[in-house]
């Protein structure tokens, strides 16, 4: 549990040095890197030198991925995540094995000392988020504003004659058409908001290929416009701010109001939120009983002091 938490706090801690201090808008990859490598010099009890070199061989060799490549044109790289963790794996056995690598910029300069000093004190994992929909979390605000319109007012998605969506400049170049893979409509602003109206949800099955291909979802992605918000602009990426319009047949137009992306500290899932999410997602791949017992082992991690032989002894080759 120390090593989980270790991670997230350098990792955390990475990306905001990193994101401070470089023009690009670069992937999670970039920084995730340093995560891994803290994490795992903990499990491999390096000394602090030896923690010190992992940190700069990860940040060198990290991705540096331009992010909104993959925004506008969605791919399975997803971040640049993967090949950060391997960065930082690798970085772990190469300084256990006295490689040795320049000091990690986004820890050790003077510029960002002070994202550093409250290390150990203040908890930055307290500051993530758990998202509560399988997509970019850029557009979880406009998924949040289709599904309360749909749940307040009394329409059918085929009274929908069009929708409307205002967020920020990053979020409008998600992809619009109507997507033919699951990795593309991970990174969509209008699917994930029509399959929203059509389902009254959004989760792993509005990913699946027959929804990709449900033509009253793509009758709803050919109607809808996106537009730029100056306002939501100025306030991201604090927040992921989003509004949606619906223009029904009968000439009614329904507005959302702005919603924030919610699962962060601002708007937190609840820990029963959390737990149905989990159920939802692990039982149709572990099985209930073993999805069960899962969850029972992770909601007994405080009573078992964090010891994750249990977790572990479930998940090992949980796919295979």
């Amino acid at each position: 549990m120390t090593a989980l938490v270790i991670g997230y706090e350098v990792g955390a801690r990475a990306a905001m040095a990193l994101h401070a201090t470089a023009r690009d808008y670069h992937s999670s990859g970039a920084w995730n890197a340093l995560a891994v490598a803290a994490l795992g010099a903990r499990l491999m009890n390096l000394r602090s030198l030896q923690l010190r070199e992992a940190l700069g061989i990860a940040e060198y060799y990290a991705p540096r991925s331009q992010m909104m490549r993959v925004i506008d044109h969605p791919t399975m790289l997803h971040d640049g995540s993967a090949f950060g963790g391997l960065a930082g794996a690798s970085a772990v056995f190469l300084a256990s094995a006295g490689y040795t690598g320049a000091p990690a910029i986004t820890v050790e300069a003077e510029e960002v000392s002070k994202l550093w000093d409250d290390l150990g004190e203040n908890f930055r994992i307290s500051r993530h988020y758990i998202k509560p929909y399988p997509i970019c979390r850029w557009v979880h605000a406009l998924i949040e504003g289709a599904l309360r319109l749909g749940a307040s007012h009394d329409f059918a998605h085929d009274e929908i004659a069009s929708i409307e969506l205002s967020t920020f400049h990053e979020a409008t170049r998600l992809f619009r058409a109507m997507p033919g893979t699951s990795p593309v409509a991970q990174y969509a602003i209008a699917y994930p908001v029509a399959a929203a109206f059509v389902n009254r949800r959004v989760g792993v099955g509005e990913l699946a290929e027959a929804s990709l291909r449900d033509a009253r979802i793509a009758r709803l992605v050919a109607l809808t416009s996106v537009q730029e918000s100056q306002a939501y602009n100025r306030e991201f990426p604090k927040s992921r701010l989003g509004e949606v319009t619906v223009v029904l047949r009968d000439g009614r137009r329904l507005r959302s109001g702005t919603l924030n992306a919610r699962g962060g500290p601002e708007q937190p899932l609840s820990e029963r939120q959390i737990v149905a999410k989990f159920r939802d997602y692990a039982s149709p791949a572990l099985g209930s009983r073993r999805a069960h017992d899962l969850e029972r082992a992770v909601l007994g991690l405080p009573e078992n002091r964090g010891d994750f032989a249990s977790v572990i002894a479930l998940t090992s080759g949980a796919l295979g």
